[in-house]
């Protein structure tokens, strides 16, 4: 008799039986036997990654993913991804959100279905942003958020929500990790889509402004410092030359930067000079502003003339420098 010393392979579930199977025990999560269903959802949920990305042994089958994408969708699993996030283990919530981001990009005939899904459930994205509270999955539910921006009708939905303030919170949050993780899905809402972007800035500038401010003038070093290198990236973009163009005609602004070119941290002094300099270089700058370059001539040159630099930096800057300093030595000779 011959022996073999291979286990055959187990019968693979079909994509139809597996997302049925994975729908059941996570609703299973609700009940008394939450042990049981915990363990079944989360041998379900590394089926399910093994079928989108092949187990070493099987290649993935582009077929089987395109109807495991419909099958999600149509059973509803996508939402309990998100909502039974939090009572998974942190291997599960790791495969969830490496097969959330395989799903989203699964073009089945004319479109993204799980996208439009989620376009369909806009609830799921506030539940992902309100769990940034929550530090078990507050990195998971930001990968998963950083996902959906890359879709312009899920971006355009979460810049115009409510939810979308609670990011200035966030950035501030005591927790680096966290926080840091919260700043990259915000920088990436106001960078991946230019056009939305700027209309949505047009229409919400004051109330995007005015707590931007809180950000720049933060107590918290690491907020003050991302923030105004984010802002000194952001506004000198050629898609924003309109909200910069606004920007740097209201006085309030160029105090802050005045303000924080006598910040201790030689990084902040250098990116409140590049928004600075803005100000300053404006050919149209009204009244306030001339005044207040003017009558504080002395201070500003003082701190222009001991602006640290760096060397890969120092040609381009000091010139920069250069030309602001002459700019308000004449401001203050005409006042």
């Amino acid at each position: 008799m011959a022996f073999s010393f291979f286990k055959p392979s187990k019968a693979r579930s079909s994509p139809s039986d597996l997302v049925k199977a994975m729908r059941e025990s996570l609703l299973a999560l609700d009940t008394k036997t939450v042990a049981k269903a915990r363990e079944e959802a989360e041998k379900n949920i590394l089926s399910m990654r093994q079928m989108l990305s092949g187990d070493g042994e099987a290649e993935p089958n582009q077929e089987q993913i395109s109807q495991i994408a419909l099958e999600i969708c149509k059973e509803g699993v996508l939402s309990l991804f998100v909502h039974k996030l939090p009572s998974l283990g942190w291997d599960a919530r790791k495969d969830i959100v490496h097969c959330w981001c395989i799903l989203l990009r699964q073009q089945v005939g004319s479109g993204y279905c799980c996208v439009e899904y989620i376009v369909n459930h806009l609830e799921l994205l506030d539940f992902l942003v309100v769990c940034y509270n929550n530090k078990e999955i507050a990195l998971n539910c930001g990968n998963m958020l950083r996902e959906c921006i890359k879709y312009p009708t899920l971006a355009k939905y979460l810049l115009e929500s409510s939810s979308f303030e609670l990011f200035f919170k966030y950035v501030e949050l005591p927790n680096f990790d966290i926080a840091s993780d919260a700043l990259a899905t915000f920088k990436d809402l106001l960078t991946k889509h230019e056009t939305a972007v700027s209309q949505f800035l047009s229409s919400h500038y004051e109330q995007f402004f005015e707590l931007y401010e809180k950000l720049l003038t933060s107590t918290n070093y690491v907020t003050r410092r991302q923030s105004l290198k984010f802002l000194s990236e952001f506004l000198l973009e050629p898609p924003n030359s309109q909200i910069m163009k606004r920007y740097i005609l209201e006085v309030r602004y160029l105090k802050i930067m005045m303000a924080l070119l006598k910040d201790s941290s030689k990084n902040i002094q250098i990116c409140a000079f590049h928004i600075f300099k803005v100000f300053v270089a404006n050919p149209n700058k009204p009244r306030e502003i001339i005044e207040l370059l003017a009558n504080n001539h002395a201070e500003l040159l003082m701190l222009l003339h001991s602006l640290p630099t760096s060397r890969s930096e120092d040609e381009q800057l000091e010139e920069e420098r250069d030309l602001v300093i002459k700019e308000i030595e004449r401001l203050s000779h005409r006042s």
